[in-house]
């Protein structure tokens, strides 16, 4: 019913439904470990995918009606001509300002005629080669941070290896002083319980060794992947978990190029109270209950509609 042109409730008139909370966790795809192209200088470890969670905070709105796309990035390609980062994961709609991790920095890689490289910046920064720096973590910046820095080559005697890949919890280490001069490991991933069970995301990949007499470093705890021994290619990051690729082992005098380690795709996790939670979606999500919380879990792009 209607007087002067308001609806009174109970008479004809309906109130608007307010927004809802949801919390999530949104881990970008790693970078992949660095190349080296018929060289003894081992790959630098790639940096993880950005993670960002509002977990036990400040939960964001979504409005009924409106669609929201959860973007999942894939983990970066190791090539001859050089490693690539991870790609952005993200959740945006209508009304909301867009929540984007940013992909983990590639790590530096040896490629014949163009010399070694420094690691790359991005959600976590890649650890540089042999001689050169790590690539800057939480690029661009966020508050919280989504990352830390990789770990530097420094120059020294011994191996020619470089510096782990930045995590989402701890910074990628330097390629080891003296002699010995191990490759860095990557850095720790972050633990978060979202789903209802403590899982580790976004370690950072280890760097690759440079000879026979130096093994590669250890990736991160959270899908970081292990440098390569001299010779092989670095390990892949963990799938869905945003881990970067492991640091490919140089030996020379073998003319072939090496691989670093593929970084590992992302991951975006909404937990949406029950009562709320409308079932419609697309991408085939993995849809599972947590107390009075469903937990959506976007392995690959997809969308909710609130």
């Amino acid at each position: 019913m209607s007087f002067f042109g308001y609806n009174i409730l109970g008479f004809g008139g309906s109130a608007p439904i307010p927004p809802y909370g949801v919390e999530y966790l949104i881990v970008a795809g790693g970078g992949a470990g660095g190349d080296t192209d018929g060289s003894s200088v081992g790959g630098g470890g790639a940096g993880a995918g950005g993670l960002l969670t509002n977990l036990g905070g400040t939960a964001i709105e979504f409005s009924v009606g409106t669609t929201y796309t959860q973007t999942v990035g894939g983990g970066g390609a190791s090539a001859a001509s050089g490693s690539t980062n991870g790609g952005d994961s993200s959740i945006a709609g209508t009304g909301l300002t867009t929540i984007t991790s940013s992909g983990g920095g590639a790590g530096g890689s040896y490629t014949a005629g163009a010399g070694k490289a420094v690691g790359q910046d991005g959600g976590s920064g890649g650890g540089g080669t042999w001689g050169n720096v790590g690539g800057s973590g939480n690029t661009p910046s966020t508050t919280p941070s989504q990352g830390n820095d990789g770990g530097a080559g420094n120059t020294g005697p011994g191996a020619q290896v470089g510096g782990g890949g930045g995590g989402a919890g701890a910074v990628g280490a330097n390629r080891g002083a003296g002699a010995s001069g191990a490759p860095g490991a990557g850095g720790a991933g972050s633990s978060n319980a979202i789903t209802g069970s403590a899982v580790t995301y976004a370690g950072g990949g280890g760097a690759g060794g440079g000879h026979a007499s130096n093994t590669g470093a250890a990736g991160g705890s959270g899908g970081g992947g292990a440098g390569s021994n001299s010779g092989g290619s670095g390990t892949a990051g963990g799938t869905n978990l945003g881990g970067g690729g492991g640091g490919a082992g140089g030996a020379p005098p073998d003319p072939a190029d090496t691989d670093g380690g593929a970084g590992g795709s992302g991951v975006v996790i909404l937990k949406i109270p029950t009562a709320n939670y409308t079932g419609t979606v697309t991408g085939s999500p993995t849809v599972t209950t947590s107390g009075d919380y469903r937990i959506v879990k976007f392995t690959g792009t997809g969308n909710y509609t609130a």
